[in-house]
């Protein structure tokens, strides 16, 4: 019932949490897509160029439309998510230095083997992620593409969580916060 992307997580609105671990990585460009004004607003105060999402009801796909749009013309673009508070400039390091040393490839933070966000596409597949529709994103590519995907180790489980509800930030919820 509320916009989980408000949700302080430590203090801080979920949204910032991952826009600030993005915020030491160098990155030609910066964007963020979002049907919601704090959100964008939020984000230009980041440095993130905002990109209104008229068509969010669709699904993921909207989104990531609008985010290969923002991209084309350049080596790659790394999609992320902004519901994973846990994720580290570390972890995005990685993968864009797995993305330097192998730029055909594409890139996906993983856990154990397990395929997680954020996932770094190389330029030539910009064009069939602008082609999606409806509520499947990137993942649709990759299953196009397995010989190219690299896993990219995260340095903590908890990195590749994703927050849904309050009770998914609570130790209750299952989650060895250590991790």
């Amino acid at each position: 019932g509320e916009n989980k992307l408000l949700f302080p997580v430590e203090g801080v609105p979920l949204y910032r949490r991952v826009l600030s671990a993005y915020a030491g990585v160098p990155f030609a460009r910066r964007v963020v897509v979002s049907r919601y004004p704090p959100v964008l607003s939020g984000a230009l105060a980041c440095g993130f160029a905002p990109v209104f999402n008229a068509g969010a009801e669709e699904g993921i796909a909207a989104s990531v439309r609008l985010g290969a749009a923002a991209m084309q013309g350049l080596d790659g673009a790394l999609f992320a998510v902004c519901d994973q508070p846990y994720l580290t400039t570390e972890s995005i390091r990685r993968l864009l230095n797995a993305f330097m040393e192998s730029p055909h490839r594409i890139h996906a933070l993983s856990w154990r083997g397990e395929r997680g966000n954020p996932v770094l596409f190389p330029g030539d597949l910009l064009g069939e992620l602008a082609g999606l529709t409806g509520d499947l994103g990137g993942a649709r590519v990759i299953r196009r593409h397995p010989e190219r995907l690299s896993l990219v180790e995260a340095a903590r489980a908890r990195e590749l969580w994703d927050i849904d509800r309050r009770e998914d930030l609570l130790p209750a919820a299952g989650k060895d916060i250590t991790e």
